[in-house]
């Protein structure tokens, strides 16, 4: 079973408080997503993905064979925006 970008954005944000989600997919396998959200604060890198993981239980490695996170901080994410 495939899963649309717009119902892993929601799973994900009924489990983290997003000020910005975006996930894309080209073959409904592969996806990317860009999550912003306060939480991430003082977490590194493993920690942000491990939350996201969490968020989406077990149709990671089902319904999503593969997906690449960019996980920020509002802070980190103002920064790519200049």
């Amino acid at each position: 079973m495939k899963m649309e970008p717009k119902a892993i954005e929601e799973k994900i944000k009924a489990h983290i408080d997003c000020d910005y989600i975006h996930v894309h997919s080209d073959d409904l396998r592969h996806y990317a997503a860009t999550i912003v959200a306060p939480m991430f604060e003082g977490l590194n890198k493993l920690k942000r993905h491990r939350h996201v993981h969490q968020a989406l239980g077990s149709v990671m490695g089902n319904e999503i064979h593969a997906m690449s996170i960019q996980a920020m901080t509002p802070e980190e994410f103002q920064k790519t925006q200049s």
